[in-house]
């Protein structure tokens, strides 16, 4: 087994599950202090940076010897739940591919990041090569979202799985709470009750009517239209009782250039219509969660770069392209940091069965070091 490989077999037997996402787990501490040990010997310089109480971030640099353009290679360490899975931090090689959690997201991306890294630092470049293993990315983002306060790149690179593909856009999100509020009373006495739940019904309709509008707007040359949907409803207590609130939870796709206060502006509308109808109905709209979109710049320098070197690695044209899915490129590149993905092939993010192809590892730190020694020279 070569090194990458080694390391990558390495990172997946630690688990890593995201303690936001099922209660006492592991969480990032003991995967962080793995790769900080490995990245010291390496002869990067290390730092730790605590995104979250024992939930460090680590950062190790290559340190350039001055003048050339920062680099920063990016890899999310947290993983999520292991349900229905057997022996989920035993990796398994069988037919190229390494099997067990984490393994495709995104634990194969931070290895070639890794193996990059310790490369570049061999070279002497003029630019500083940043790895940053970040925590917390399957929740809420916090983790890179700590790494772009602190530190600045002339270009970045974030190694989601993307099949090997140049991702240079992707939508944002953000989540809404709407509760209705109605009266509670006893089921016998209709005219002392007012129904939260059934209140609710209206937002559900107007909310169908704006998804609907939403799938007509124009689409993103790269992501298509915005969306919008219910994600969970919760009210009421017994089954004799009406209930006096009703809690619907929404998520929002927005597309580049599109705003959570606008998104939000939206939900209200649907709400002031049903109020103005109905006296009866009262409801309140909360922001819980907002993550922007990712567009790079076609003038970037490091999506050039990238694209150079991944046609040199691949022997083919590479296009940029969009992804469905939000990831922590957003952060670094809204902080300043241009930012583009690029990571490994594989299957099963959040699944059962989850795999990387380990030849397309390799291809990842072999187009990760190409992009450093022409980037920070």
């Amino acid at each position: 087994m070569n090194a990458l490989n080694s390391l990558l077999n390495d990172l997946v037997a630690i688990d890593s599950i995201n303690p936001d996402l099922v209660a006492h787990a592991a969480g990032e501490g003991p995967i962080a202090a793995f790769i900080a040990g490995w990245l010291t010997r390496a002869g990067l310089e290390v730092e730790l940076d605590e995104a979250l109480p024992g939930r460090p971030n680590v950062v190790g640099i290559a340190r350039g010897t001055g003048g050339g353009k920062a680099l920063l290679l990016n890899g999310h360490v947290d993983v999520v739940g292991v349900a229905g899975m057997a022996d989920p931090f035993r990796p398994r090689l069988e037919n190229g591919r390494l099997y067990g959690r984490g393994a495709y997201d995104m634990k194969g991306g931070l290895a070639a990041c890794m193996v990059a890294a310790a490369e570049a630092k061999k070279h002497d470049l003029r630019g500083d090569v940043i790895v940053t293993a970040v925590a917390d990315e399957e929740y809420a983002g916090l983790g890179t979202m700590s790494i772009a306060e602190r530190y600045r790149a002339d270009g970045a690179i974030v190694a989601e799985p993307t099949e090997l593909q140049l991702v240079v856009a992707h939508k944002g999100f953000v989540w809404f709470e709407v509760e209705t509020q109605g009266v509670a009373a006893h089921g016998s006495r209709p005219h002392l009750g007012v129904d939260a739940i059934v209140k609710m019904g209206g937002v559900l309709a107007g909310l169908d009517r704006l998804a609907d509008e939403l799938s007509r707007r124009a689409a993103h040359p790269l992501l298509g239209p915005p969306s919008i949907h219910a994600s969970t409803i919760s009210g009421g207590g017994e089954w004799s009782t009406y209930p006096d609130r009703c809690a619907l939870a929404i998520e929002r796709r927005l597309l580049p250039g599109e705003t959570g206060d606008a998104a939000e502006a939206e939900l209200r509308v649907i709400v002031d219509r049903l109020a103005a109808a109905d006296p009866t109905f009262k409801a309140t709209v909360r922001r819980v969660l907002e993550r922007v979109p990712l567009e790079t710049s076609p003038d970037a320098a490091v999506l050039g770069g990238v694209q150079a070197a991944a046609e040199g690695v691949l022997g083919r044209s590479v296009t940029p392209t969009g992804v469905s899915f939000w990831t922590d490129a957003a952060s670094l590149h809204t902080a300043g940091s241009p930012t583009v993905l690029f990571g490994p092939l594989g299957e099963g993010a959040h699944a059962a069965v989850e795999w990387v192809d380990l030849s397309s590892v390799q291809t990842c730190a072999d187009v990760y070091l190409a992009t450093a020694l022409d980037f920070c020279q």
